[in-house]
């Protein structure tokens, strides 16, 4: 079992008596503890560890890297079991469901198993006030809709207690892609992982035992910046995303080369120069802090200095076209400019998903 804790002092004592009465005698069984409280849980661990017939440890994690999906993962990296059950410590999750992980698990062959509030029996009664209901449904509802076919047979992708085999997580982990963020950890296996059969069994989510809840406004907005970088994995997303940005970068573009030609009077070659710097500027704020946010080799003024670079090189490309369509078709500058920057989009895309964020 992993399980991340962060000051859940008042929790582990039961928690522990709880788990001990729910695994059989039989049942080999460790309980990892990765920790990030600043209270004194590792050591309430420590102590009621040497009272267990099971073996409990903890490890204390000086950086909270990746948050609790960060914790869960670096808690699963060491362990070698072949079965990982991953819970919360605040007893919402009931450990009387756990050798009914595993046994559907075995039963039915499923790579993974998750325990779901939202399947026939199930229920969602611990979120407590109304708020929390809609946030965990709205934030249930936007996952399934951005993976339709991964999802499809998960009630509930944003549950915390799953079972999962080992080796379904070291097959992803040899690719280096599981990079989570926040506390949504099952989300990201689901989408990295892609299991070949998932079981679920419903629980009630039950009440928190002591202590306050963990979400926060600042882990919903992980959370969507979670999704974000789960969703635009793929190199045809991406070149979605990336067509997205660069077409909200002819506003100021655009924008620009109106008030130099009509306002100033300036040809629209110049024009469209110092125009398309405004564009580029504005296309590299959304790609390097959105688009790539965790994909960056170089440093920051080497990756704007690159990305202008490779920005103002399609202008070899551009100027000329835009001249044959000004002057030899009889375009005006402004859908010239949209004509020339769509053409030379996918050149722009390869060299900087391929080069500059690979």
């Amino acid at each position: 079992m992993v399980i991340p804790t962060f000051n859940e002092a008042a929790n582990i004592t039961e928690l522990l008596r709880r788990i001990s009465t729910a695994v059989p005698p039989c049942e080999e069984t460790s309980v990892l503890f990765v920790d990030d409280s600043t209270d004194d849980t590792p050591e309430v661990i420590e102590k009621e560890a040497t009272r267990l017939p099971f073996k409990v440890s903890v490890h204390h994690r000086a950086t909270p890297a990746g948050g609790l999906g960060g914790a869960v993962m670096e808690g699963i990296a060491r362990s070698d079991s072949r079965w990982i059950v991953v819970m919360d410590a605040d007893l919402q999750h009931p450990p009387a469901l756990l050798p009914e992980l595993i046994a559907t698990g075995e039963r039915t062959g499923a790579e993974l198993v998750v325990a779901s509030r939202y399947t026939g029996g199930g229920s969602h009664g611990g979120l407590g006030n109304r708020y929390r209901v809609l946030v965990s449904g709205a934030s249930t509802a936007l996952a399934k809709s951005l993976f339709p076919k991964l999802l499809r047979e998960v009630s509930d992708p944003m549950s915390g207690y799953f079972a999962i085999r080992r080796h379904l997580v070291d097959r992803a982990g040899h690719t280096g892609a599981l990079r989570p963020l926040g506390y949504k950890i099952l989300l990201e296996l689901i989408v990295r992982c892609r299991p070949r059969a998932t079981a679920e069994m419903a629980y009630d989510f039950g009440v928190r035992h002591a202590g306050e809840s963990k979400s926060t406004i600042r882990e919903g907005l992980r959370f969507l910046r979670h999704l974000l970088r789960l969703r635009t994995s793929g190199t045809p997303i991406r070149a979605l995303a990336f067509g997205a940005i660069g077409l909200s970068g002819f506003l100021p573009n655009l924008a620009v080369l109106w008030v130099l030609t009509h306002r100033t009077g300036l040809h629209y070659t110049a024009a469209e120069v110092i125009a398309n710097q405004a564009g580029l500027l504005w296309n590299f704020v959304f790609v390097d802090r959105v688009l790539y946010r965790d994909r960056k080799r170089f440093r920051t003024h080497t990756r704007m200095l690159s990305f202008i670079a490779l920005a103002n090189a399609d202008l070899v490309v551009r100027i000329p076209l835009m001249v044959l369509l000004v002057a030899g078709m009889g375009l005006t500058p402004v859908p010239a400019t949209a004509i020339a920057l769509s053409l030379v989009f996918a050149l722009r895309f390869l060299c900087v998903d391929r080069f500059l964020y690979s």
